[in-house]
């Protein structure tokens, strides 16, 4: 069996907006290019004259509107997503002609605008975003590495092998086998992925669950942020942030149900809008649908009442959807479409939502089982290459479809349910592999080909 081995908190990762697969996944594999430069003897760092950063696939189409050029230099200059000063994404090539040195002793290489390469949209790299970083001596290459950002952050290079982490205690890589666990064990599923982490990433469950409530706080702070934030977002599209006032809209309405809706989208745009403005969020699973589950948990924990330990639980049932949706199919916009993004957070919020008010594994599946199926074919098509129009509007979207989803899951006997979650992860993997390369990320079909402002 190839089980799962995903880390709780790979899944869910503070970085930067406005896209993990263009700007945390390449800043990740810029800094490991870095430290395997660094490791070169100092007869070859001296003779080192130029480095440059080749762009392929949706990286080169929309790369520039997603911030990925910037994302790339500050992995090169030494910095990580966790830990890369805001302030320093926002200054990176506003000036042309600035440029700065690659932090390695004994290499005088400088770093600037010139050091990107928007390269082919097509090409034969096994993943569609592909980075190809090289170290020269004049036309002869010192170091060469391809990387592919596989999505949500994720960073495989050529000759990746995943690593060899062991079995898990709970081995599985399908929803029917995950439930065959739960029930051999009589284990509940939070237990489950929580016994997991602990064995394959050497975390003490206080660990665990202190990172939890770190990511939580994260989400939280990002909804926070943009519901206070007014004005226009960066870009040519002229985009004015709207949470602000969908939070005063629904101070202002007079029926509940309206009010818990508008509350519900401005949640989820609030923090999509803070992604957009390349600002910190957390992968849920990309950066790109960070709006969907931080608009869930805001109202678990601002509305419903829920408790710090209920949450907790709540987002290790999450992970577990988010785990099966990753290693069975993709989670990249630029893979399989924006089914993969927005409706993988949807899916993972309605799992949670339905995990936090006390339903059993059965439901939770159900749950997230029918917000995917209702995201099928969703294609990604950004207007302009920013992570604006659609992508926004389409968090509130998947905050409201996950919310009627675990509605609908817990109507009836849940195990009457007849498309199960495998099928849905299974026909969006095929879905999304047929879908042309238009509606991929690339911003050159759908909205972005119709309503072109950039």
């Amino acid at each position: 069996m190839n089980a799962i081995t995903t880390s709780v908190f790979d899944l869910f990762s503070i970085g930067p907006g406005p896209s993990s697969s263009h700007t945390i996944g390449p800043m990740r594999a810029a800094y490991d290019f870095l430290t395997r430069v660094r490791e070169l003897p100092p007869s070859e760092l001296t003779r080192a004259g130029k480095l440059t950063v080749q762009l392929f696939g949706s990286l080169s189409a929309t790369g520039d509107g997603h911030g990925t050029d910037k994302a790339v230099l500050a992995g090169l200059l030494g910095y990580l997503p966790e830990s890369v000063p805001q302030e320093l994404l926002d200054d990176l090539l506003e000036h042309p002609k600035d440029t700065h040195p690659l932090p390695v002793e004994d290499c005088r290489v400088m770093l600037g605008p010139q050091t990107v390469i928007f390269d082919n949209l097509e090409h034969d790299f096994p993943f569609n975003n592909t980075l190809v970083l090289t170290l020269l001596a004049g036309s002869t290459p010192l170091l060469t590495m391809e990387y592919y950002s596989t999505g949500g952050g994720f960073v495989q290079w050529k000759g990746w092998q995943e690593p060899d982490l062991g079995q898990p205690p709970h081995p599985y890589e399908t929803m029917a086998q995950l439930k065959a666990q739960l029930q051999a064990k009589d284990l509940r599923l939070h237990q489950l992925i929580l016994e997991n982490e602990k064995a394959l990433h050497g975390r003490s469950e206080r660990e665990i669950y202190d990172q939890l409530d770190l990511i939580a706080r994260s989400m939280e702070n990002a909804v926070r942020r943009g519901c206070d934030t007014e004005g226009k977002l960066p870009g040519c599209i002229g985009l004015s942030r709207k949470a602000p006032t969908l939070v005063r809209r629904a101070k202002e309405s007079e029926h509940s149900a309206d009010r818990f809706l508008m509350l519900l989208d401005a949640y989820a745009m609030a923090a999509a809008e803070e992604n957009a403005a390349g600002h910190v969020v957390v992968t849920a699973p990309t950066s790109g649908s960070s709006g969907v589950i931080p608009s869930i948990l805001y109202a678990l924990h601002n509305h419903m009442g829920s408790d710090r330990q209920t949450i907790r639980e709540a987002f290790l049932t999450a992970a577990a959807v988010g785990f099966l949706v990753k290693h069975n199919a993709s989670i990249a916009g630029a893979e399989v479409g924006c089914q993969g993004e927005i409706g993988t957070a949807s899916a993972m919020a309605a799992a949670m939502l339905a995990y936090a008010k006390g339903y059993r594994f059965q439901v939770a599946e159900n749950a997230a089982e029918i917000a995917l199926e209702h995201h099928l074919g969703l294609t990604c098509d950004p207007v302009g290459g920013y992570v604006q129009i659609p992508c926004i509007e389409r968090n509130a979207m998947g905050a409201v479809k996950a919310y009627n989803a675990y509605l609908m899951a817990t109507l009836g006997d849940p195990t009457t349910q007849i498309i199960d979650l495998d099928k849905a992860i299974w026909t969006m993997n095929q879905t999304g592999r047929d879908m042309h390369c238009k509606y991929k990320e690339t911003s050159l079909g759908g909205l972005a080909l119709n309503n072109p402002k950039c």
